[in-house]
């Protein structure tokens, strides 16, 4: 995410753990100052964190106890939770301020409104889990790996899927490049580059180590990060290695790349529980990034966010560029046919509708099992008997 902004703005550091805890850490004037402030901390799930996605108003994490929760950081409230997936909440992605996008083990991709949080759209995305996804900027497309072997890309307009390629290996982090010309697709300790024009691979990226996390510096610069101490920065192109620098003591779990107040900077979480901030030079991309700040968690970390508190006059302005996009055809738009709506199921913080309606059909499909085993035992007595 890219903003250039001055002295009003601010961010906060959004790190998950296996300790079902979500921490918030503020920087209250990035650019002059980077040390970060506890902000809040939250028992957010029943299991361990898994996933965490923001935009400009909401943070989303995601769990091993089958659960989305939601919190609205303007007026930081706990807005809630969303159910529907049946497994483990593997993915979480923000189309701008208007969608949500969730993968989980259950194979299913969710597509949320988030005006009023109903399920507009339930793709059946792989056979297996899905492992990860990624939105294309346009919000035209949509990829998606799995444990099925297999590489897919959605159409968002409607829902449906328009490319199936299988890639024989299980893949486990998808993503699209900045401006959404290429895109990348891992499988242990490599990264394929493909290109969107061909579809096809342009090059591969060999990591010593299981890669654990991706992100993009610019269209052609991504930073890697395996199960170790270090961060390398390739080049996409020629799939060359620019810089390394050991960003921790231990492996680095996950990274998120952002920028604001003229700065570039990489955030690293690491399973020593330690938070830091790089700043990368884009113009002198061999050079070691400099130590902004660092923050230590006691925990141990699973996902990690950037959150970016914009200034109205910037906000009014992406309010703007959103209204004269809104009817374009070509972003992410599903027929009102196919919408489902689940408004009980959401931030009741009661009993869930649809947790409800999941038993119900469960215990529906054990009676009629039941029914049917005695029916069969009855005329085998019968049959015996003659």
């Amino acid at each position: 995410m890219d903003v250039e902004t001055g002295t009003e703005s601010e961010l906060v550091l959004i790190g998950g753990c296996y300790e079902q805890i979500i921490f918030g850490y503020r920087i209250k004037k990035p650019g002059q100052n980077w040390n970060p402030e506890p902000d809040f901390t939250h028992h957010a799930h029943t299991a361990s964190l898994t996933t965490v996605a923001i935009n400009d108003c909401y943070v989303a994490t995601g769990s091993k106890d089958e659960t989305i929760q939601l919190y609205n950081m303007k007026k930081k409230i706990d807005q809630g939770s969303l159910l529907y997936h049946d497994g483990t909440i593997t993915c979480l992605e923000f189309y701008g301020n208007t969608h949500l996008l969730s993968g989980a083990e259950d194979g299913l991709i969710c597509v949320w409104d988030i005006k009023r949080w109903d399920c507009l759209q339930t793709i059946r995305a792989h056979k297996g889990h899905v492992s990860s996804l990624s939105v294309h900027p346009s919000g035209k497309l949509a990829l998606s790996v799995g444990t099925d072997k297999t590489l897919r890309t959605w159409n968002l307009i409607d829902g449906k899927s328009a490319f199936i390629k299988n890639i024989n290996r299980n893949a486990h982090i998808v993503q699209w490049s900045p401006a959404g010309d290429n895109y990348i697709v891992v499988s242990n300790n490599e990264l394929d580059v493909y290109n969107l024009m061909t579809a096809s691979i342009h090059g591969t990226i060999v990591s010593k180590t299981r890669i654990s996390s991706v992100k993009f510096i610019t269209e052609s610069i991504v930073a890697i990060a395996g199960d170790e101490e270090y961060v390398r920065l390739y080049n996409t192109n020629t799939k060359t290695c620019l810089s390394e620098f050991k960003a921790h003591d231990t492996r680095v779990k996950v990274m998120h790349f952002f920028s604001i107040a003229q700065s570039h900077v990489l955030a690293t979480a690491s399973s020593d529980g330690y938070i830091k901030l790089w700043q990368i030079d884009i113009k002198k991309i061999q050079s070691c990034p400099v130590l902004l700040s660092k923050v230590n968690t006691s925990a141990r970390l699973t996902c990690l966010a950037v959150w970016l508190s914009i200034p109205q006059s910037i906000t009014q302005r992406i309010e703007e560029q959103v209204t004269q996009c809104e009817g374009d055809k070509s972003s992410i738009k599903l027929s009102k046919q196919k919408k489902v709506k689940f408004k009980e199921a959401t931030l009741d913080g009661g009993k869930h509708p649809q947790k409800r309606k999941r038993e119900i059909l469960y215990k529906r499909e054990k009676a009629v099992e039941t029914k049917k085993k005695e029916k069969e035992k009855a005329s085998n007595e019968h049959f015996s008997v003659v």
